[in-house]
């Protein structure tokens, strides 16, 4: 795969955040953000880190903010976009982000839906958090690296876009 970067060129300096309760808790192994860390390398990409955290609004702002002051221009979430009760990823980066993006879940949900038909109970979304491109992305791992490629394309220079700093009159 052709390496992806920012229009001038600099790496997209990535965190990768897994949402999950058990997972977090070490009952089973987390597969989404190894997978998701695999597709951003493939990408050209440069993780920055990782994180696995419970499915608790406060703790994914928290990760979510860490990851942008510590200069991650990306930051993909997998988990907590679905309809369960513990769902909450998408209510968390709404609750911080400066503006949404909804072409990202549109198209992620569109292309989703021609391979299952459930897709259309998922609540990905994209923002920009700080001066970082926030992606939330399905938990199941095969769901979050398609899902991630549908979008691909756009993710440089959104980061460039989320990157610059507004310059005052």
């Amino acid at each position: 795969m052709k390496r992806q970067s920012t229009p001038n060129d600099m790496p997209i300096i990535t965190g990768i955040l897994t949402v999950s309760d058990r997972a977090s808790a070490g009952e089973y192994d987390d597969l989404g953000g190894p997978a998701l860390k695999e597709a951003a390398i493939r990408n050209g990409w440069n993780v920055f880190g990782e994180a696995i955290i419970p499915d608790e609004i406060n703790r994914i702002q928290e990760a979510i903010r860490s990851f942008a002051a510590q200069g991650c221009g990306l930051i993909l979430t997998t988990g907590g976009t679905g309809i369960a009760a513990r769902d909450v990823t998408p209510e968390a980066i709404r609750g911080v982000m400066r503006v949404e993006l909804p072409g990202f879940g549109e198209v992620m949900r569109a292309e989703s839906m021609k391979i299952t038909p459930n897709a259309i109970l998922s609540r990905n979304l994209a923002a920009v958090v700080e001066q970082a491109l926030v992606i939330a992305l399905p938990g199941k791992p095969s769901g979050a690296v398609e899902c991630l490629g549908f979008v691909a394309g756009a993710i440089p220079h959104g980061v460039a876009l989320a990157q610059r700093v507004p310059t005052s009159c």
